[in-house]
Order: structure tokens, then sequence, then C-alpha cells
């Protein structure tokens, strides 16, 4: 059996500008990197505005095994499908962070043959985006420290400084940092703290700029510290913002890339979603709807995460109305939450099915909260059997959700057309009554307590003090009308890992509260939820070489 990246670099890949050509846009409209990458131009994407829109479809997932389950892999194969249909349909996607590349997760670009290609160049550099970002958010840090060191005309205080820099690699000895060692040249000496690039706010803030003045705007808001009377400092008040801007300047425009079967994909951004908001950029989603019948996008991780997010923070603040929703589920994923160990997931357990299915039930409980119709995707793996297969298409059906086997990995946009026409069904014939879960009106913590026992399942919220502070300071600031980003575990509906399957009446834990003023909500961190992972015992990194050809190996 080949591997994924075996089967991308086996693949013949089609100009990126004869796949632009598909879909009306010419060359010009192009700032071209290489034979097979591309941004749209900020030209281009002014000119489309008039355009009428299309539907827009939402991938998401039940809460996955460690190593995921093929969430991207249904997005790709479902857009692959489409166009096999005839239907002109663009998918949108987040770009990989290089942490889980080199870590146990994986890529970004899906998986056998529905992948996004060039697939090496999609899970490395890329077109430099994130650098971009690691860079602005980076010489933000600097410029902080640099004002200190010069005078502290704006009576910083070094022990309420909050702005981190950053790295996009899972570095756990960079969490925590003392800085400015060495004597007094090097700056003050004060505690530090490295995120992991997809946490930074910047990379909030590019996923939900609407345009470049946009974006300005936001970065200006960033809060960086707070000055001896508790007024917070922000960016602009360093003089920051034109310097960023011009780092971000090109990271703005969405990245054009195609699938296997050469449909469009726009790949653009890459907030993680158990610490972020977890959606690719609003310009590549309100592009794409404006540039094919159908956009097949997807959220991070499981739906209590991903999905809620775009429901709640990205749909809010974009004005998108999605039209249909894609739960991914498979064997694997629900036999874990049903609590058989990783390596034991591929044997039949029919117990452990029916135990761990109650997750997959409280997903589209979920779903059905705000609005919008349910299409059960079930990622088919060879080792599944008919018997498993069939209950968990029952179990769906019994709930009136319509239900598709997908095999996108072994079969591509073949292997998907059966979910297209459910899909197509779908749109057809159920309308989407899309809302969000809350309104603007309720505090935070009535924000926060609303998504962690409707979604969640949690009986009730506690605070550390430290956290009530921080609550009450965000209240009194003004920002208690944002909405909130809960961050948490994405293995458990809870804020515990261990608790699989579908917990109810748990305590959910808050530890701390910010806000990311820019990106314009109030983070919640809840358990031992990390901004800045660590890598596993066994990266993937061993496996990951190039060949004396100068061909790159193991990776995925």
């Amino acid at each position: 059996m080949k591997t994924d990246i075996e089967i991308a670099q086996a693949a013949e890949l089609t100009p990126i500008t004869e796949v632009a050509r598909q879909i009306g846009i010419e060359q010009d409209d192009l700032d071209v990197y290489g034979r097979y990458k591309a941004k749209l131009s900020e030209e281009y994407i002014e000119k489309i505005k008039k355009n009428p829109e299309g539907r827009l479809i939402l991938v998401t997932a039940i809460n996955p095994t460690p190593a995921g389950e093929g969430k991207t892999t249904i997005t790709v194969g479902l857009g692959q499908a489409f166009a096999r249909l005839g239907k002109k349909a663009v998918i949108a996607l987040r770009e990989p962070s290089l942490g889980p590349c080199f870590g146990i997760k994986g890529g970004a670009a899906g998986g056998g043959y529905s992948q996004v290609v060039p697939m090496e160049d999609l899970n490395l550099h890329f077109t430099g985006d994130f650098h971009a970002i690691t860079a602005a958010n980076n010489l933000l840090a600097a410029l902080l420290d640099n004002h200190i060191q010069q005078g502290n005309l704006l009576r910083i205080d070094p022990r309420q400084i909050v702005w981190k820099r950053c790295l996009d690699m899972n570095d756990r000895a960079l969490r925590n940092v003392v800085i400015g060692m060495g004597g007094k040249a090097n700056g003050m000496v004060r505690e530090d703290h490295f995120i992991i690039t997809v946490a930074s706010e910047i990379m909030a803030i590019l996923c939900l700029a609407t345009d470049f003045k946009d974006l300005k705007e936001r970065l200006a808001r960033i809060i960086v510290a707070y000055d001896y009377a508790g007024t917070p400092v922000t960016a602009n008040d360093l003089q920051a913002v034109g310097a960023m801007a011009a780092l971000l300047k090109d990271a703005m425009k969405p990245n054009l890339i195609q699938t296997l079967e050469h449909t469009p994909a726009l790949v653009h951004g890459g907030p993680f979603a158990n610490i972020a908001h977890g959606c690719n950029s609003v310009m590549a989603t309100k592009t794409a709807l404006k540039m094919a019948d159908y956009v097949i996008t997807e959220a991070g991780f499981g739906a209590d995460l991903g999905a809620e997010k775009f429901f709640d923070i990205k749909c809010r603040m974009a004005d998108l109305k999605p039209d249909a929703v894609v739960l991914v589920a498979t064997v694997r994923a629900l036999k874990y939450n049903g609590g058989v160990a990783k390596e034991d997931l591929s044997r039949k357990d029919m117990k452990a099915l029916q135990a761990g299915i109650v997750n997959l039930e409280k997903h589209i409980s979920n779903i059905h909260k705000y609005g919008v119709p349910i299409v059960v995707a079930l990622n088919a793996f060879s080792s599944d059997t008919q018997e498993e297969i069939d209950y968990v298409q029952k179990f769906c059906e019994d709930r009136d959700c319509e239900f598709s086997l997908a095999q996108v990995w072994e079969k591509g946009g073949e292997g998907g057309t059966a979910l297209a026409g459910k899909v197509l069904d779908t749109l057809e014939n159920k309308r989407s009554f899309f809302e969000p879960l809350y309104g603007d009106e309720l505090s935070l913590t009535e924000k926060i307590h609303t998504v962690a026992s409707e979604i969640y399942g949690a009986g009730g919220v506690s605070y550390t003090a430290g956290a009530k502070k921080q609550l009450e300071r965000l209240e009194t600031a003004g920002f208690g009308r944002l909405p909130v980003c809960i961050a948490k575990t994405q293995y458990s509906l809870s804020d515990d890992p261990k608790l699989l399957g579908r917990p109810v009446g748990f305590e959910m834990h808050v530890r701390e509260v910010y806000v990311s003023a820019g990106a314009g909500f109030v983070v919640a961190l809840t358990g031992d939820v990390m901004t800045m992972p660590g890598l596993p015992k066994t990266p993937a990194a061993y496996r990951i070489d190039v060949d004396d050809e100068g061909k790159i190996v193991g990776l995925f």
C-alpha cells in the first residue's frame, strides 16, 4: 500500500494557471509561486465581489483519536466528488503547522487519493505565510522590550506584559523562559513565554480580517501589556502597526493549489481549534463563495471545538450562513470513545462501538442547536467490518440523520460521490436556519457557561481566583460583548482528555482568561491545555529525510 507522500509524488499536477482558468481566473489575476502554487491578487478579489454567492458546506467531526480521523481527507474527497458530478466547487482549507508535521498528528493535506498538492510544499514552508506571521508577532515583542529598554515612556509594567513570542514548532522547553540576562545592554530581566505560531493572535487576526484595512485596524487593537495604572498598552501605542502590516502584506492573499483530481483549493491561515478559533481565513472563504456554486470548508478537531468556533466566532463576525454540515465519524474513533486502546482499534468490538457511539449522538445534537442540516460521513478504514458499518448507519437513520459511507482515501472523488449526492439532496430539500448559540448581550461568564453546558455537557464551570479577576477586569474594560474562544483538549467533550464517550454533569475548570482584542474574542484556557505543544516520545521527525535524488521521504 502506497503512503500518502508516495501517492502525492506520483501524481501528475496541472500548472496552477490552468487550474485557475477552469474557474475563470486569468493568469494576470494570480501571483504565481512556481508552477503549482499561486496567491489570488487583490484586484481579482475586488473584481468578483459582485458575483452571486455559492452554498457553504462545513465539514467537522466527532472527537478523534490522537492520530486524527480524516476530516481533511473527507473535505478534499467531497470537493473532488462534486467536480465529478459536474458541479462547480472550491475547497477552502487551513494551512498545516510544522508542529504536528514533526510531532504526532501529521500534516493537513488530506490523505490517500484525496489530497491537496503539492503536498510536501504545503506541509513545510508553502508560500511563507506562517513565517510572516511569526516575524510580525516577534517584531511586536522586540518593539515592546526595546521600548522598555529605551526609557519606557508608556510606563509599561513589566509584571503585566501579556504579549508572548512564538515559533511554528512544538518546543515545550520554551513555554516559560527568562530573557534579558547578561547585563543592562541586553534589556530588562523578566519572565517571558513562547506559544506556537498557530496560537498567535496575529494568526487569528489574519484569519478573521475582511481586508487589509481591517487587518491594520485589528493589529492596532492588540493589547501587549498594561501600564502601572492598569491601562492597556496596544500595538498602536508602540507604533508597531505599519511594520507588522508590511510583513503581512502578501500573507493576506489566499493561496490557490489543486487536489489530486485538479479541483481548485484555497488554503489560507491555520489556527488550531483546541487553542484558537480553528478555521481558515474569512477572506479565503468569502472569496471562494464568489468563485463557485459550492464551497466545502473544514473546522479543526471535533465539532465541540472547530464547529462551535466556526459558528459562534467566524460566522458571527463575517456574517456567514452555512447551508449544511458534514459530520465525519470513523468506526475507529467511536471504539476509542468506547474505551478501546489505540493499538487495538483495528479489531472488531461491537460493545465498544455501542458504548462510544454516544459521542456521535452528542455532536449530532449539538449541530442541530445551530439549525443547520447534517449528513454523517463514515470515513472508511480497511479494518471496518460490515456489521460495524451497518450499526452506525442504522444509528444515524434512527435519528433522522442522513448517512453515507465515504471511501475517498482509497478511491478519491469516486469514493465520495454517494456522500456528495446526499449533501446535494440535503441542500435541495432541507433549509438551514442558522443562528449562533448565544447573543452578544450575555456576560462573558454566561457565554462560557452556555458553551460548557450546551455543547460539552458540563454541569458547571469553576474558575481560579486569577481567572475571576481577569473576567471582572475584561467586563469593566468593555470587552463583555465579545464571543468566547474556549481552549480545551480535543480528545474529550470535557476538559479532561481521559473522559471519553459522552461525559455529563462534570465541572469544567477555567484557569486563565485573556482578551484577544484585535481578533475580537476572549480566550478561556481550561484544564491542562497548552498554547505551546511538546513533541511525543517518538516524533514523526525521526522518519522524515531527503534521499540522494533530493526527494523528501517519510512525510506521512
